[in-house]
């Protein structure tokens, strides 16, 4: 006996399918019976049903006959048809990792606000929270570019032998390698956004 199990998954039946369900559930919304429906298009109840059983093959002409039938768009028969399920991870205010860096001791705390899945990081989006004014900070360096924003309070920020006066609004971006870190805070709490994206020479 021949496997017919690929046809569940032959791109074209996979849109007949697709199209019958949008069918079958406009037809419903709109309170319709499968003969009126037919009716309207000029075709059999038995081909309906095909149609809505996703074993029938439609013409454009019978798309825009069966869009008119249910008084839509023929545009609306195709929504959603394989659309990517996206796979978005959210992350709740307030929930994201605490991470400790090296070095700190005191009123600095790094939120990392997405988790890369798998053995290869492409980014690392941080809320670095500030709040100590004595803190002595130590200097990072890491693989990547690094782009900071600041949300709120004032600092310094040194990056190599340049130190930035930064303020909520402002941004800096730099490459990862280069010795940086906050140097002084003048306003408390100060918070910045800090993305640090990775490429291949990283690996």
């Amino acid at each position: 006996m021949a496997d017919d199990s690929s046809k569940f998954h032959d791109p074209n039946r996979m849109l007949e399918r697709h199209l019958g369900n949008v069918a079958r559930e406009n037809r419903l919304r709109n309170q319709l019976t499968i003969g009126e429906v037919a009716n309207q298009m000029g075709i059999s109840t038995g081909m309906l049903s095909k149609i809505e059983n996703g074993q029938a093959t439609m013409s454009l002409d019978t798309l825009a006959h069966l869009a008119r039938a249910l008084g839509i768009p023929v545009s609306q028969l195709f929504r959603d048809y394989n659309v990517p399920e996206g796979g978005a991870r959210l992350i709740k205010n307030g929930e994201g990792m605490e991470i400790v860096r090296r070095g700190t001791k005191k009123g600095y705390v790094y939120n990392l606000l997405a988790y890369d899945k798998g053995p290869r990081r492409n980014f690392e989006p941080f809320l670095v929270t500030m709040t100590d004014e004595t803190e002595v900070f130590p200097s990072f360096e890491h693989p990547g570019v690094e782009f900071i924003h600041v949300l709120e309070g004032k600092l310094d920020y040194r990056c190599g032998k340049n130190v930035y006066h930064l303020s909520p609004g402002d941004s800096l971006t730099f490459r990862g390698a280069v010795p940086h870190g906050p140097e002084c805070l003048q306003e408390v709490p100060a918070k910045i956004l800090s993305l640090i994206v990775y490429g291949d020479e990283d690996e």
